[in-house]
């Protein structure tokens, strides 16, 4: 077991299962030139947890923090779909970039919060230095399948 795996584990979390996409024109996650480029993983699609809320809008159907909660259940989605990609977590050197939306009521303005799920779980397992990344976090009128959320990443591979 990677020491990565060994902290996800100390968390109290298992990574699910990954799962196929339906189409051949698109895959979860491409490597190239040392940078893994992850595809959107929503809440709409994967099974999650019991009691994390999967449908709906933030701000109408789930409040934030319900949200912030589906936001850490797909980090781990991603964090189990890198494995998958490269074998050994303990290749990621840097998380660089997340990029989350948010299915938002009207008038729903606290994106930012509900995305600090993924970034803190990220942060979490990776530390500071290799944790810290920069980030999007939008409102979106809809997502597929009713997603309340869905969040794309990019991180550094070490060879």
């Amino acid at each position: 077991m990677s020491r990565i795996e060994e902290k996800v584990a100390a968390l109290g979390l298992t990574l699910p299962p990954t799962h196929a996409y339906p189409s051949p024109n698109r895959t979860p996650a491409v490597l190239s030139n040392g940078i893994l480029f992850l595809s959107g993983h929503g809440s709409g699609r994967h099974a999650m947890p019991e009691n994390v809320k999967q449908h709906g809008k933030v701000g109408a159907d789930a409040t934030e923090d319900e949200a912030y909660q589906t936001a850490r259940a797909v980090a781990l989605q991603m964090i189990a779909s890198i494995k998958q990609a490269v074998g050994d977590l303990d290749r990621v050197t840097r998380v660089i970039r997340l990029y989350g939306m948010v299915n938002s009521a009207p008038g729903f303005d606290r994106q930012f919060a509900v995305i600090d799920g993924a970034s803190d779980l990220f942060y979490e397992v990776w530390g500071p230095e290799r944790g810290l990344h920069a980030r999007a976090a939008v409102g979106i009128a809809e997502l597929p399948r009713r997603a309340l959320l869905e969040i794309m990443g990019e991180f550094e591979i070490r060879d």
